[in-house]
């Protein structure tokens, strides 16, 4: 067994649960991922896109995150690999830039559905929809 230092020296991104089975469906614009310890995760492409890590949706610090409406109908294009933990993932609105951490989706999975619920009364705070203009 390695204490935190040492696993953070082979795995500076934290990775605790590695995927052993990645699906695009793109017809259901979504992305399903099996993890090591069995769980499975079914993630839509509107909620990875609102979520995405990317410095345009997240900002800077957790202050500076902004909701992104109008993504209802978003897919993903692609899938690119990042080295061995993460992918980039390429939705049809052209946003790219985020990196998708194996911790990152793993996190997601666990917690869609408070993360969903949150953006959807964001939304309704801000008078923003899910529907685009």
């Amino acid at each position: 067994m390695t204490g935190p230092s040492e696993s953070f020296a082979t795995d500076p991104f934290g990775t605790q649960h590695w995927p052993v089975e990645v699906r695009l469906k793109k017809a259901e614009k979504r992305l399903e991922i099996e993890f090591d310890d069995g769980r499975k995760f079914s993630l839509p492409a509107e909620f990875l896109r609102v979520e995405s890590p990317s410095a345009e949706v997240q900002g800077h610090n957790p202050s500076q995150k902004q909701t992104v409406s109008g993504r209802r109908h978003v897919g993903i294009m692609g899938l690119e690999p990042v080295g061995n933990y993460a992918l980039r993932i390429q939705f049809d609105d052209m946003h790219d830039s985020g990196i998708f951490s194996w911790k990152y989706l793993y996190q997601l999975g666990e917690h869609q559905d408070e993360l969903w619920a949150e953006y959807l009364a964001e939304l309704e705070k801000r008078g923003l929809k899910r529907d685009p203009r």
